[in-house]
């Protein structure tokens, strides 16, 4: 599962990702729906009827809210996965499953509005896009000469 989500060279740095695009695409499905998935395994408690522990955090349906998180782990995950193919990116499995994890638990305990939605799914892929920055940068500043 490990290497699912992140494969390490023995030397510790994260390789490049290339490959075809079915493959590329297969990986975003994948970590998109394991970091919703543990999301909604994780707010459980707070779904189901009284009896199975916490009374739920807000009333109203789930399914918009999954499919708003799994729309947005694939976006974060894309981000993620570009960035992988050009430079060595760390941990972005990791990272973009964890975005959607928090991201989906977050808002079936809360059940936020649409714009609070908007807002926190805007998020998760600006916080990819500033990871991979960071990844492409040092890898620009390491083929510079200067």
């Amino acid at each position: 599962m490990s290497e699912f989500l992140d494969s390490t060279e023995p030397d510790g740095e994260a390789p490049l990702a290339p490959g075809p695009l079915w493959r590329h695409a297969l990986w975003v499905a994948g970590i998109a729906a394991l970091g919703v998935g543990l999301g909604w395994a994780g707010a459980l408690f707070r779904i189901g009827p009284e009896e199975y522990g916490l009374p739920p955090a807000a009333p109203g349906a789930v399914w918009p809210y999954l499919c708003a998180w799994i729309a947005t782990g694939a976006a974060t995950a894309a981000v993620l996965r570009a960035a992988a193919a050009r430079a060595p990116v760390h941990a972005p499995g990791r990272v973009a499953a964890g975005l959607a994890f928090f991201g989906t638990r977050l808002s079936l305990g809360w059940r936020p509005e649409a714009p609070a939605l908007a807002a926190m799914a805007a998020a998760a892929p600006v916080a990819a896009a500033l990871w991979s920055a960071f990844a492409l940068r040092a890898r620009r500043g390491a083929d510079s000469p200067w």
